[in-house]
């Protein structure tokens, strides 16, 4: 998170040697020689109540900031070397906080609450405060009759659960703090029943305090151990310093070890005991400021909290009770809540001490989590399909496939909420009646919602993940990712069964325990990459019952054994190859799929999204950098080949950076006036460096044997035009095939040849029907850019063309292409890629494309552009090509292909 704006506060100087940290409660008694907090608290006292009346004294933070030690700097860094300095007058090495300069104090704090005050209406009191985060000194705007100054807060980075460094570090630091507390607990030194040692309850409230923190929690508890172990006041400024976590981690745990080893070595427990475990640790006032998530009564027994908690003789309030209440806060199932007060009253006849114990607890601290009911209200009301329909469109170009069908859900999900609503108003007429039977009637025609399991397949980076997220924004839902690439254990969906140790439920579970809710819009991303099955299980079969309409209302998780209704969540997946997806998990999604974008999609992108975020990312402000659509085309078409924009805007944050240093040039030499925003085809030549593709331009003239096919190119999404070779020369029938083809094309050379073959006589290639057209002869057939795989089922009818071309010597027009593939009677069938391959053939200068007939559903989408710089012509056999191909041309078997054609 990064740090606020700054605030004015007002600051307490602490004593010597007193560090107050985040979450931990602190006591400052107020002596005669403390001038400063009175006139402070009045000072906050006028402000609270100038705000409002009713306004909370502990709502006022104050800033409390400890005493600088010589030996640091200001930063909380080690000087050199103490010699080097000059020499520091004593006076100054024991300050009275209440006459310090802002020469003397830290550079850092903490931002602190008031939450009472002791002794008020005698002659001494003392304020009690709580940490709430650290804070940094900007500027000492006040010195006197208190000081005030101007500070930031410095919040803790948000932390990377996948950190396997920062794993390690707040491992190693749960153990050592385990570690500590057992050395604690089982010293025959360490006094019992004094006030002064760590009594039973104590002990056993910092067990729990420390065994519940998460890997979140990792600044938190580093900051409490910090607390109560043995340190100087320069360590623990140093801690207070530390806004790097890692750092912070790595702090304690030197601090642990030094602790741990002195009290192994029989060092000072006494002292320990007695003196370094202050009297500020209250574990529910951390909780409240920190975790919101465990609400304990004060602890007790400890010097110096008197008015903080219970008396010590007092017994430990029923935490069961708690429990209890989270419970039925929940609002479980009839099922759940069966199971639930069983385990509970298992736990109320186990003894804390007992191995079941925790695990029994935490069990039913999952079972409180969990969503059973609560729900978020859908924003279904009039203007619901206008408002979707322009939160998708804001956020995505094209597409319009996907956002038609996330469009009907909507639709339905309405319908059903206005049948429910009047369904409920008869129900609630009925039940004032009392007409039991028709109650029951009525409540059977209640629509159930079943939400629909999406699969959005299509090349990286075409916006699967980010179209997830525009639904959950449009339905005003909570959005959760479960990523599944590399899943290889069924237990991570399921959930571990409560025998093993460490059980926990599965990422399901988990996520609704997250979000908070029974329906959110769960996206289960790179479904296609989860592990197949193994000796830990099969993944993907663990998906099944997950993904299934008709059986995720009863899903049942190894951990928590009860039936969870799954049937309001939105389960979005997404996908690059459907190869690897299992046909019975396949058959429960429906399949949606994302076409790559287009050279015209991509720039209406790159001109609409891309370019504003780049300029903006970049530290450019509007009209310093300004893109046209013949720069735009150039980076798509000369620097990325690829079905989605990353690489594109990748290219233009190049673009990008290198005009910012351009300006940053001009504007530091003064004269920005000679800078130039505008981008020429020029400029990005020479930013860009040397153009990373060609594309292949259709050729002006033509001879016989050459034909222009069509290709797409399945890895990046684009299209493009692809010469066809062939060569004849004498020998005996031999065929040469070059040009890195695939097996496939090679078959269609094959079956080309064959067909051209049989019907030599009827084409006027020979002169005798049972002459062999390559008897005396070889033929070459080779694609150029030699360097590069070529395969797929689309050039039979141009190997077939060419073939013709090259025995009759009738030359194709260089500005037509085609595609699609034959059978041996000559049929032309359906190939795919037609968008990608006719966006190709434009950009290519392509006039006229032959294409099969069975694939003329596929022309209705594309873009206008396409449809009216292209001549579009659809044919069924290769006869009906040859008519298109050389109109002006007569064959002898022609006529053969009127009964042909009436029975195709």
């Amino acid at each position: 998170m990064a740090p606020s704006k700054p605030l004015t506060l007002p600051v307490i100087p602490l004593a010597k040697d007193t560090v107050l940290l985040p979450g931990i409660v602190l006591r400052i008694p107020v002596a005669g020689n403390r001038p400063d907090i009175p006139a402070l608290l009045s000072s906050v006292y006028s402000r609270a109540a100038s705000k409002s009346p009713s306004q909370r004294l502990d709502h006022v933070h104050i800033a409390c900031v400890p005493l600088n030690s010589p030996l640091l700097t200001k930063n909380g860094q080690k000087m050199i070397s103490q010699d080097e300095r000059s020499p520091q007058p004593k006076e100054r090495w024991d300050i009275n906080p209440g006459s310090a300069t802002k020469e003397d104090l830290f550079e850092y704090g903490v931002a602190a609450k008031i939450s009472g005050v002791e002794g008020r209406g005698t002659g001494e009191f003392a304020l009690i405060v709580e940490g709430v985060a650290r804070l940094r000194i900007d500027k000492i705007t006040q010195e006197r009759p208190f000081f005030e100054a101007e500070v930031t807060y410095e919040y803790d980075e948000a932390i990377n659960g996948e950190d396997v460094t920062l794993q390690g570090l707040f491992a190693h630091l749960k153990q050592l703090s385990r570690e500590l507390l057992a050395l604690l607990r089982l010293s025959s030194l360490l006094p019992r029943g004094t006030g002064s040692g760590l009594s039973p309850i104590l002990a056993r409230r910092l067990e729990q305090f420390i065994a519940r923190k998460a890997l979140q929690d990792a600044g938190i508890l580093a900051d409490f151990m910090a607390n109560i172990v043995e340190a100087s006041l320069e360590e623990k400024l140093q801690i207070l310093a530390a806004f790097d976590i890692k750092e912070r981690l790595e702090r304690a745990i030197e601090l642990l070890q030094r602790q741990v080893g002195n009290i192994k070595n029989n060092v000072s427990i006494t002292t320990f005991t007695s003196t370094t475990l202050p009297s500020n640790i209250d574990l529910d006032k951390m909780n409240q400021i920190n975790n919101q998530r465990m609400r304990r009564p004060g602890i007790s027994g400890m010097p110096g909290m008197a008015g903080m908690g219970p008396p010590e003789d007092e017994q430990e309030p029923n935490e069961m009770d708690e429990l209890k209440k989270k419970l039925d806060a929940a609002k479980m199932t009839a099922e759940a809540s069966k199971v639930a007060e069983r385990e509970l009253r298992r736990l109320k006849k186990m003894s804390p001490a007992q191995a079941e114990y925790q695990v029994t607890r935490n069990y039913l601290e999952n079972l409180a989590e969990i969503p059973w009911s609560a729900a978020t209200e859908d924003q279904l009301g009039v203007e619901t399909l206008s408002r979707a329909r322009k939160q998708l469109d804001d956020d995505h170009y094209g597409l319009d496939k996907v956002k038609k069908r996330l469009l009907e859900y909507l639709a339905v999900l309405k319908l059903k909420q206005s049948i429910n609503e009047d369904v409920n108003a008869e129900v609630a007429k009925a039940e004032e009646e009392k007409a039991i039977e028709k109650v029951e009637i009525l409540k059977s025609k209640r629509m159930i919602d079943k939400s629909p399991i999406l699969l959005l397949v299509g090349p990286p980076g075409v916006g699967k993940t980010s179209l997830a997220k525009s639904v959950a924004t449009a339905l005003g839902r909570k959005f959760h990712r479960i990523s599944l690439g590399g899943v290889r254990d069924e237990a991570e969906i399921r959930g571990h069964r409560r025998t093993y140790v460490a059980a926990m439920p599965g990422l399901i579970v988990q996520g609704l325990k997250k979000v908070g809710v029974s329906n959110p819009v769960f996206l289960l991303d790179e479904i296609d990459k989860v592990g197949t099955s193994n000796f830990h299980g099969d993944p993907s079969a663990a998906m099944l019952e997950v993904l299934d309409p008709e059986q995720n209302h009863t899903f049942v998780d190894h951990y928590v054994n009860i039936p969870i209704d799954l049937s309001k969540v939105l389960f979005i997946a997404t996908a690059n190859s459907l190869d690897t997806i299992p046909p019975p998990l396949l058959d429960r999604m429906e399949t949606i799929y994302l076409s790559g974008y287009t050279t015209l999609e991509k720039r209406h992108i790159a001109l609409q999204h891309l370019i504003p975020k780049q300029i903006r990312t970049n530290g450019l402000g509007t009209g310093q950098v300004e893109f046209n659509q013949d720069v735009v085309s150039k980076i798509i078409e000369s620097y990325t080949r690829e079905s989605g924009v990353r690489n594109l805007e990748r290219e233009i944050g190049s673009v990008c950076r290198a005009k910012a240093v351009e300006y940053a040039e001009a504007k530091d030499a003064g004269h920005a006036e000679r800078y130039k925003p505008q981008l020429t085809v020029e400029d990005i030549e020479e930013i860009l460096g040397i153009e990373k593709y060609d594309e292949e331009i259709a050729e002006k003239t033509s001879r016989p044997g050459i034909v222009t096919g069509l290709v797409a190119y399945s890895s990046g999404g684009n299209g493009s035009i692809l010469f066809i070779e062939v060569a004849d020369m004498p020998g005996s029938g031999s065929v040469q095939l070059t040009g890195k083809l695939g097996d496939v094309l090679k078959e269609s050379v094959e079956v080309a040849l064959s067909w051209v073959k049989a019907h030599a006589y009827e084409l006027g290639l020979t002169h005798d029907p049972s002459e062999n057209i390559m008897k005396n002869r070889s033929i070459h057939v080779h694609c150029p850019s030699g360097a590069i795989p070529k395969d797929g089922p689309s050039a039979g009818v141009a190997h077939t063309i060419a073939l013709i071309s090259l025995f009759s010597g009738k030359a194709v027009p260089p500005t037509m292409a085609m595609t699609g593939e034959i059978s041996l009677r000559g049929r032309i069938t359906a190939v795919g890629g037609i968008k990608e391959k006719l966006i190709g053939a434009l950009r290519a200068g392509v006039k006229t494309v032959l294409l099969p007939a069975q694939n003329r559903k596929d022309v209705k989408d594309l873009p206008q552009e396409v449809k009216d710089g292209l001549e579009i012509i659809h044919v069924r056999h290769i006869w009906e090509a040859m008519r298109h191909v050389w109109p002006e041309a007569h064959w002898p078997g022609e006529q053969n292909f009127a009964g042909i054609e009436s029975q195709l």
